[in-house]
Parts: structure tokens; sequence; C-alpha cells
């Protein structure tokens, strides 16, 4: 399971390859398509790059364009799978979510019954 800052990167890789197996990136690129807020550092992006590459996500291999770092980015079975991946942990936390409401409801009213019945 991906960290919340590896989960961001990823999808920023994902959205850049698209529906590619490979991409040319730079870690400016990616960077451009993180949140702001979180204060990510392109040393602190090559790091996670190069830990989602242990993890099997894609193939990094680093590249020299016009004097800037690029990477050559293709992406393996998990990294290609990501966003279904996404999709099915999201639709297995709404469902969570659902159950508890709905468990929430029927105590809620099997004490109205008992409150009535024993009232």
């Amino acid at each position: 399971m991906l960290n919340r800052r590896e989960s961001e990167i990823m999808r920023a890789v994902y959205g850049l390859c698209g529906e590619r197996e490979n991409c040319l990136v730079s870690v400016y690129d990616i960077l451009s398509m993180l949140p702001q807020r979180r204060g990510y550092t392109a040393e602190a992006v090559e790091e996670i790059l190069r830990a989602l590459e242990c993890d099997d996500y894609f193939d990094l291999v680093l590249s020299e364009r016009k004097g800037e770092r690029m990477y050559v980015i293709t992406l393996h079975r998990s990294g290609a799978e990501y966003r279904r991946d996404r999709q099915q942990v999201r639709r297995g936390v709404a469902f969570r979510i659902a159950l508890s409401a709905a468990g929430a409801v029927v105590a809620f009213l099997v004490g109205l019954f008992l409150r009535a019945v024993f009232a």
C-alpha cells in the first residue's frame, strides 16, 4: 500500500504517461502536478520515484535532454493498474462507510422500538 506522498506522485506519473507504457518526464513536470501545500522538493520527488521503482511500479532510466535531467518511465503491471487499484480502494471505503451508516440507522430504529415496547 502506498503512503500519501507516493500515491500523489504515482497519480502524477500516471497522468503524464496517460495510456502509454512509456513517457519522458522531468522532475519539474511531476512537481507541477503535485499539490503546492505539501512542499515537495525536486530531491524528495526523486527519492520517492526511486522508492516506487524499487516497489516495481515502473522502470526509471535517467536521461539528459538539452542539459535537463529527464526520466524515461516504463510502467510495469502494477503501475499500469494503479488507477484500477485506487478505484477499488475508494469503492471499499465507500462500502464501509455505507455499512456503518446503515448499522447506525438500524441500531437507532431498534432503540426506538425497544423504548416503545417497554415504555
